[in-house]
């Protein structure tokens, strides 16, 4: 009887273009950024940390109009049974209410409550002061970097995965 024999890995390292390697840089720094920011709680004691799943679904409910649970999955990347887990988190932390659609009255629409608009405002200046502070204040390059990470970001929620990973970031 002959073993299969496992396969080798190659010892050699494929060379990385001087863009790639920037790139990579790139979307480490974002993750430890933001990382950082989240390590760093909030000093006003309203505002109400989240977790990524509720900051998601609260960065879709920014603009304030009515959402049914089936447009934030979509546009968040959330499964439905997480995103139920994660709105039954937020409504009890009072930032958002769920109630029957008013236009046929089966369906549930999720909204911020005053409480969810003023946690953003309070969590952004907290942002904001953190991010300035750690630039020393220096925006010189800030409207170039958002408009960079903006296209970045546009273009990955349009490039969305159908199916999630399967090894999703806990």
């Amino acid at each position: 009887m002959t073993k299969n024999p496992t396969p080798r890995r190659s010892t050699r390292r494929t060379r990385r273009s001087p863009a790639e390697e920037g790139w990579a840089d790139l979307a480490d720094l974002a993750l430890i950024i933001g990382r950082e920011i989240q390590y760093r709680g909030y000093t006003d004691p309203d505002a109400v940390g989240l977790t990524q799943s509720e900051g998601m679904v609260m960065r879709h409910l920014v603009n304030g109009e009515p959402a049914a649970p089936s447009q934030i999955a979509a546009a968040t990347g959330l499964q439905r049974t997480n995103l139920s887990t994660t709105l039954r988190g937020l409504e009890h932390k009072g930032l958002i209410q769920r109630q029957a659609n008013p236009s046929d009255g089966r369906g549930v629409t999720v909204t911020r409550t005053e409480r969810g608009r003023a946690n953003h405002l309070a969590v952004r200046r907290e942002w904001a002061r953190a991010v300035s502070d750690a630039a020393d204040h220096d925006d010189t390059n800030l409207q170039a970097a958002l408009t960079l990470l903006t296209t970045i970001k546009d273009g990955l929620v349009n490039n969305r995965p159908q199916s999630p990973s399967h090894h999703p970031p806990t």
